[in-house]
């Protein structure tokens, strides 16, 4: 295939020599004229382990080209990887003037009588709705409304880390393809050919936040790993070795477990356990401001996902709310996120009911039947039983922990809060 890339950084210049290495030809396009000429001299224009060796076995195979300009470079090639900066605002947001601009330079590059479609693909990270919002309406002012019939428009998130990018783009943890309609792009496939890895084909905006929800998870993570290891500093605890206890558990602290979003945490080990360790690195000066934020982010997610049920409904309506405990099959009520649901309901003036297979408002005892009633003092009146639940006619049927499954529900708005789809 011959690719062009536009930006000769990190990350298209280790593209680049990837692509390269298996056979492909490379246009490199960037402003920098020093780092053009280096590129088409095979030197790498950043340094990148390992990259000067590809660079120098494709320039020996006559596989590189550069230039400052499109100038008709586009002709006969069969994709467009746009790799440029796009470095902070001053209000934070990403400045994409690079990326508008690359954008205008192929559009306007594009030769119109092209046998086949040029795929563009992005590999900047770039804000949801930039395919839609800004890259298309450039292409569309000028090649026409049908540019679609010239441009197939891709969006391919790197997954590449300094120091180790060759390694990843052989072996990334997936590829993800967003196209219009969320189906594979044949060009996109193969410039993958060889590489083995989960591919995800997607929608523009399900790949463009792909990038975002990485790093800020990542950047979690080393905030959280400080956060702790100031902790132990301050007790004199080896950090290390707390460290190798956490990541062997594989099967909850490192896996897909508690990362799908959904309800707020509740029960009675998360919340005390969390409001503990506040304690304990407030006590100690620790200062994990992480930690700290945590109960109260999950305070505003239960607020919002009250006022985005009752946001359409009439004042006083008939609401069944399908789970008390803040598991099923379980029957403790202790700090459940779905308690604090009823509270709210019945607190907004909503005619509530609450069925719950697991749950005997005459069996609770000790601290789980403190809790219950200090919430829902009439918690007995509100209770169901499934045959109630199933005959009833409710405005809306609130499922909080998968009750929902094997009842025959006369409603049919149901709203699931213990998954966001």
């Amino acid at each position: 295939m011959k690719i062009a890339v536009f930006g000769l950084g990190y990350v298209g210049s280790t593209t680049a020599g990837c692509l390269a290495s298996q056979g492909h030809h490379i246009v490199g396009i960037d402003v920098s004229e020093s780092k053009v000429l280096d590129f088409q001299a095979g030197i790498p224009p950043v340094l990148e382990p390992g990259l000067d060796e590809l660079l120098a076995a494709a320039r020996d195979k006559g596989l590189l080209q550069g230039s400052t300009v499109v100038d008709g470079l586009l002709d006969d090639a069969d994709v467009a990887l746009v790799c440029v900066g796009t470095p902070s605002a001053i209000d934070g947001s990403h400045n994409l003037s690079h990326i508008a601009e690359v954008t205008r330079q192929i559009a306007v590059g594009v030769r119109r009588n092209r046998s086949n479609r040029l795929t563009v693909a992005y590999r900047s990270t770039i804000r949801p709705g930039t395919i839609d919002g800004l890259i298309a309406p450039i292409f569309r002012s000028i090649l026409g409304e049908n540019f679609g019939d010239l441009i197939e428009l891709v969006y391919n998130p790197e997954f590449l880390r300094e120091s180790s990018a060759i390694a990843d783009f052989f072996n990334p943890p997936k590829i993800v393809i967003g196209t219009v309609d969320g189906l594979p792009s044949p060009a996109m496939d193969r410039m993958h050919e060889g590489i083995q890895a989960q591919t995800f084909h997607v929608g523009y905006r399900e790949s463009e936040l792909t990038k975002f929800v990485d790093n800020s998870w990542h950047a979690v993570k080393i905030a959280f790993a400080n956060e702790i290891g100031r902790i132990c500093q301050q007790l004199d605890i080896s950090a290390a070795k707390v460290h190798e206890i956490f990541v062997s558990d594989t099967k909850l602290n490192i896996s897909a477990y508690y990362t799908r979003p959904g309800g707020a945490f509740g029960g009675s080990c998360l919340p005390k356990d969390v409001r503990a360790l506040q304690h304990i690195s407030s006590d100690v000066g620790a200062n994990t401001h992480l930690l700290d934020a945590v109960l109260r982010t999950n305070e505003a997610h239960k607020h919002y996902q009250f006022d985005n049920i009752v946001r359409n409904l009439a004042p006083g309506a008939k609401v069944l709310l399908l789970g008390l405990a803040f598991k099923a099959n379980t029957d403790d009520l202790r700090e459940s996120p779905n308690v604090d649901m009823a509270r709210r309901l019945i607190t907004a003036g909503f005619d509530v009911s609450i069925y719950d297979s697991g749950l005997d408002a005459t069996k609770l005892i000790g601290q789980n039947l403190g809790y219950a009633y200090s919430q829902l003092p009439k918690i007995g009146e509100l209770l169901i039983d499934k045959d109630e639940a199933e005959a009833g006619e409710f405005d809306l049927v609130v499922a909080a922990n998968g009750l929902q499954r094997g009842l025959t529900l006369r409603s049919s708005n149901v709203v699931d809060v213990s998954t966001i789809p």
